[in-house]
């Protein structure tokens, strides 16, 4: 296994790693809406998504793979009536062949977010 690590994406806050690596594939901890250049989460949904997004693509360019590569990805939203808007984000980011995905809503994430988003991707 490797860790990964990289500044353009916000550092973990707990005992966790932003990825590791195994194999032929780099699996990531939950990114979520916090601008790693000013540690301020995003203030809604939408730009937390695109901020989410942005920050996971970081973290797969640095373990050498990229979003393009991703064959899974995890969502979890607050408000399931958010579903709509981030369906229409993540479009932004992710082509077809569109990964395989999970979205669930959850009572509650890290420092009160409206999304987060792990994957496993390709490398």
């Amino acid at each position: 296994m490797k860790t990964v690590s990289t500044p353009n994406a916000p550092a973990a806050i707990g005992p966790y790693s932003q990825a590791q690596i195994s194999g032929n594939f780099v699996f990531t901890s939950g990114q979520i809406g916090i601008d790693p250049a000013t540690g301020a989460v995003a203030p809604d949904v939408e730009s937390q998504a695109h901020q989410v997004f942005r920050n996971l693509a970081s973290v797969l360019e640095a373990a050498g793979s990229s979003i393009s590569r991703t064959v899974k990805t995890t969502v979890f939203i607050k408000d399931m009536a958010d579903f709509g808007k981030v369906n229409e984000i993540y479009a932004q980011y992710f082509s077809e062949p569109f990964p395989a995905r999970s979205c669930v809503e959850v009572a509650r994430l890290p420092k009160d977010v409206l999304i987060e988003c792990e994957a496993v991707a390709e490398l």
